[in-house]
């Protein structure tokens, strides 16, 4: 693994993920900017080795400072549930800094959420097209589906990634996995060549954590160079069907 220091554009730096992705960048090596939106609430929740890039994921404009000379980005941002919310924060946050880029390129770490691809589930299909924009960008990347945060029990500390989206239940019984874990494979995969173009479900099962998570990367199946869904995934979301929104955000990103 190649464990170069990098510029880190956090996006969600300060929500129950991000602080930690901040921490464990930090903690390798990586120089990190965190996108914030109050710089006084920032100074008290992350670390003061962290550069603050004042910003707003819904405001395009005030994007364009934070991106600029970062080697790699991870999105941690998430608004809950309501389809509105997810559309104009969750989606729109990826959108704005896809654009931000402005064909740039940079190393990108995006988390979603197990059942991302649940069919009929209105804010699901707002992640989906997220995950779509990021595999249509032209940047390598790494998008993570988390199962439900800390409900693991203390035994369950062995990272398995799995492939297809198939638990769907909306429960933890979809799988689960600790906050620490999400931040590292997060921050694992900008600099694992083996973790490029993959799309996968992280949960925990009984056992210790790996030392080294290589392995499990390069078991992953690579999402295909032109496609817009992940490898495993099932076809469920025709692009014609798409709103047009989305399909505007698609022909507008740099090529």
């Amino acid at each position: 693994m190649n464990d170069r220091s990098l510029t880190v554009l956090a996006v969600g730096a300060t929500g129950s993920i991000g602080r930690l992705v901040v921490a464990e960048a930090l903690r390798r090596g990586h120089r990190v900017k965190a996108l914030v939106r109050d710089a006084g609430r920032a100074e008290r929740v992350l670390p003061a080795a962290a550069d603050l890039a004042v910003g707003d994921l819904t405001r395009p404009a005030t994007l364009a400072a934070a991106v600029d000379d970062v080697d790699a980005i991870v999105l941690t941002h998430g608004s809950g549930t309501r389809e509105a919310d997810v559309r104009d924060i969750d989606y729109a946050g990826v959108a704005n800094i896809l654009t931000a880029l402005d064909g740039r390129r940079a190393r990108i770490a995006l988390m979603t959420a197990v059942g991302t691809t649940r069919p009929g589930t209105p804010y699901a299909a707002w992640k989906r097209r997220a995950e779509r924009l990021v595999r249509a960008s032209g940047n390598a990347y790494t998008i993570v589906r988390p199962g439900w945060f800390d409900y693991n029990d203390a035994t369950q500390r062995a990272i398995v990634f799995r492939q297809g989206d198939t638990e769907q239940s909306g429960t933890p019984a979809d799988g689960v996995i600790a906050r620490d874990e999400i931040a590292r494979v997060l921050v694992d995969s900008l600099t694992n060549p083996e973790a490029d173009h993959r799309t996968f479900e992280l949960v925990a099962s009984d056992g210790p954590e790996q030392d080294d998570l290589t392995p499990l990367f390069a078991a992953l199946t690579r999402d295909a160079a032109d496609a817009l869904d992940a490898a495993e995934d099932a076809a469920t979301a025709p692009l014609a069907d798409e709103p047009q929104r989305f399909r505007d955000d698609l022909a507008a990103l740099p090529r």
